[in-house]
């Protein structure tokens, strides 16, 4: 699932900390080796989240999550709440490869709704055959870059350095082909704006990516936020566990519908 498109489009399903860990600080880029262009300097700093083994943390308006993605043991898991003073979302997900668990609390929203109650505080393991529609629940599906930051740096419209281990600038949502953030809907409703949304981002003293904060404008029903996501624990991350056997059923229909 990409976390920008979590932090824009989930609301939408029912109308979807600090983050670096023990990771270094920013230092200087003549010791880590980390390219004098600023817009090379920020691709590079997304191969360590490829290799796929560390943390990140999210935070917007309207919501707040965690995750892991651990590739040395196939797992990954992330956890997000989404909501507002009218409703509030708690989902997480776990995944194993091949297997799959999901828990989603939806609050006093779909209370009396048949079939809800019977997954309150349950994780639901997913059928693989069923679930291979709703790639919003297949966190490896898109590779291991949650907001798909090495698009957004490729297609960089503007990008300045501003200080040791700090840039800034403006990246086109309309290139970063694998964000289903990017749908048609949303960058309709972005108009021009979709071509230059802001960005700040910092690295660590070894050049990898280690906050990444992206000032989306208001578009259609959702109001203008920053993005904020935090990343750590390079290399260093724990494999997911999975969820206990007396919490776990099968995923219901209603939950392989709601994620297509």
């Amino acid at each position: 699932m990409g976390l920008l498109a979590a932090t824009l489009l989930v609301p939408g399903l029912v109308a979807c900390n600090n983050a670096s860990g023990d990771s270094p600080s920013p230092g200087a880029s003549t010791d880590a080796g980390i390219p004098a262009d600023p817009k090379a300097a920020l691709v590079a700093s997304t191969k360590g989240l490829a290799e796929g083994n560390f943390t990140f943390t999210i935070t917007a308006d309207s919501m707040t999550g965690k995750g892991t993605f651990h590739k040395p043991s196939n797992s990954a898991q992330m956890t997000m709440t989404v909501g507002d003073e009218d409703f509030t979302m708690d989902f997480d997900l776990i995944q194993i490869q091949p297997d799959t668990w999901v828990k989603v609390d939806l609050g006093d929203l779909f209370a009396g709704v048949p079939g809800m109650e019977a997954i309150k505080d349950k994780y639901q393991h997913l059928d693989a055959a069923k679930a291979k529609d709703a790639k919003n629940l297949d966190i490896f599906k898109e590779g291991t870059d949650p907001a798909d930051a090495a698009g957004m740096f490729e297609g960089l419209a503007e990008v300045q350095k501003t200080g040791e281990g700090t840039y800034s600038g403006t990246f086109d949502l309309t290139s970063v082909k694998d964000s289903v953030a990017a749908d048609e809907d949303m960058l309709k409703a972005l108009g021009d704006q979709a071509k230059a949304i802001p960005f700040t981002a910092k690295l660590d003293a070894e050049g990898r990516l280690s906050e990444l904060v992206m000032s989306v404008p208001a578009a259609g029903e959702t109001k203008a936020q920053d993005i904020k996501i935090a990343y750590g624990d390079y290399g260093a991350a724990t494999a997911v566990q999975k969820p206990p056997a007396d919490q776990v059923i099968e995923a219901s229909e209603q939950t392989y519908e709601m994620f297509k």
